[in-house]
């Protein structure tokens, strides 16, 4: 059997050759058949198992999860060494030049600036960045199109924002979550699904505005709220059960009488 240990080697080392060897001739035949596209959902799935994890607060979990995203970056690297284009080396060497262009006020001497005005001149730095990489490039072209579709919002408005396009204060952005609401109430009546579901979109990009106004991640309060609701619900199921009825014998009465118990539970 190949010795796999690569003795003598760093960890980064170690990890770049067996995932060589794993693509290798005599390598793993799943590992060898795979492609940028056919990994990337298991590199969006072991991101949100980090997250997870993280949510959790179990530091074993967290860790094993950051091992096998780690290993999705490996393997991308790995695949494009195979067509020349750059290695895992290359792809430490990138990130840290750009972390260490990004925080000049950590390297470079006399640079003191506070929290909020590093803010603002990494998100300069970032968009500087971006032009210099394509000057014809909008300032929303480069929000990627795969992300969360909550995500995206938030980063549009962002975007946006950063150029002026925003609601000078939080009434304005209330006041369209209003409009957005009657705009959704006059579609539901009018049973046209297209239209339902775009004022639907409107108001959830609304809400999202909101939340990015208040300095809310929507994402965090939305799992926030959904654990809240199965946490709920659960105890509902749970009183069903010890009065030995079926969860759909219950009245909407009960069940609501239930959910302002488990509130106080």
């Amino acid at each position: 059997m190949t010795d796999i240990s690569f003795l003598g080697q760093t960890p980064a080392q170690r990890l770049t050759n067996l995932m060589k060897k794993l693509r290798s001739e005599d390598g793993c035949p799943w590992d060898k058949e795979q492609t940028f596209e056919t990994i990337a959902p298991y590199t969006i799935e072991e991101a949100y198992e980090v997250r997870e994890a993280i949510n959790i607060k179990d530091m074993q979990s967290l860790k094993e999860e950051l091992g096998d995203l780690l290993f999705q970056v490996v393997f991308h690297s790995q695949m494009a060494d195979e067509e020349n284009a750059f290695d895992f080396v290359d792809v430490c060497n990138a990130l840290t030049e750009k972390m260490v262009r990004r925080h000049p006020h950590v390297f470079e001497a006399g640079d003191n600036r506070s929290v909020d005005e590093q803010t603002v001149a990494w998100e300069t730095m970032k968009a500087n960045e971006r032009a210099g990489k394509n000057p014809k490039n909008g300032i929303l072209d480069d929000v990627a199109l795969a992300l969360p579709a909550l995500m995206r919002s938030e980063k549009l408005q962002k975007r946006a924002a950063r150029v002026g396009f925003d609601w000078p204060g939080l009434d304005g952005v209330v006041g369209k979550i209003v409009e957005e609401a009657h705009e959704v109430a006059a579609a539901a009546k009018s049973k046209n699904q297209d239209d339902i579901e775009s004022e639907i979109g409107d108001l959830l990009f609304a809400v999202t505005n909101l939340a990015r106004r208040l300095n809310v991640d929507p994402e965090n309060a939305l799992r926030r709220t959904n654990d809240k609701f199965t946490t709920r619900f659960q105890y509902i199921e749970a009183q069903a059960k010890i009065e030995e009825r079926d969860l759909s014998e219950l009245s909407l009465d009960e069940m609501e009488h239930y959910w302002q118990e488990a509130k106080s539970v």
